[in-house]
């Protein structure tokens, strides 16, 4: 398993297509290779190529559970249907950690951003997102991107 150092960039607004739930924390994993599918099913549905890798961004509700959203970048804003909803990355200042391990040891990229933030003077500007390089299936060493919106103090 390997985190990498955290970097910083400037990201633009990205438009997604995504499937949303509210799950328990051990839901999560198991619902990706689901919503990755049908998302997938939705765009070429409607002759849309995704433009980058699947992504998961979710929210800790006060009751523990997650409101999780999972899908693909996209070109253009999706009208949606009835289960797959226009959504998109916000852009501005992020910082950003590789992370090579398991699915489970995922929270080592997350400590090592909230560490970068701390000695940056910098805070959290909402959810981080994931964006997996390699597909979520049941290999145990997924590439996995995660970004952190932030604000300097």
């Amino acid at each position: 398993m390997r985190t990498d150092h955290p970097e910083s960039r400037i990201v633009h607004e990205q438009p997604t297509a995504v499937l949303r739930a509210t799950l328990h924390r051990d839901e999560v994993r198991g619902w990706f290779r689901t919503a990755f599918d049908v998302v997938a099913e939705y765009l070429r549905r409607h002759g849309i190529a995704p433009c980058g890798f699947p992504f998961a961004r979710y929210h800790v509700r006060a009751d523990g559970r997650f409101e999780v959203e999972a899908g693909f970048p996209v070109a253009v804003r999706i009208s949606g249907d009835r289960q797959i909803l226009p959504s998109c990355l916000p852009g501005g200042h992020v910082v950003v950690a590789w992370h090579v391990g398991t699915f489970e040891q995922l929270g080592d990229a997350y400590r090592a951003l909230d560490s970068w933030l701390q000695t940056e003077h910098g805070a959290r500007a909402g959810d981080a997102w994931e964006v997996y390089h390699d597909p979520p299936n049941r290999t145990q060493r997924w590439r996995t991107e995660v970004i952190q919106p932030f604000r300097l103090n």
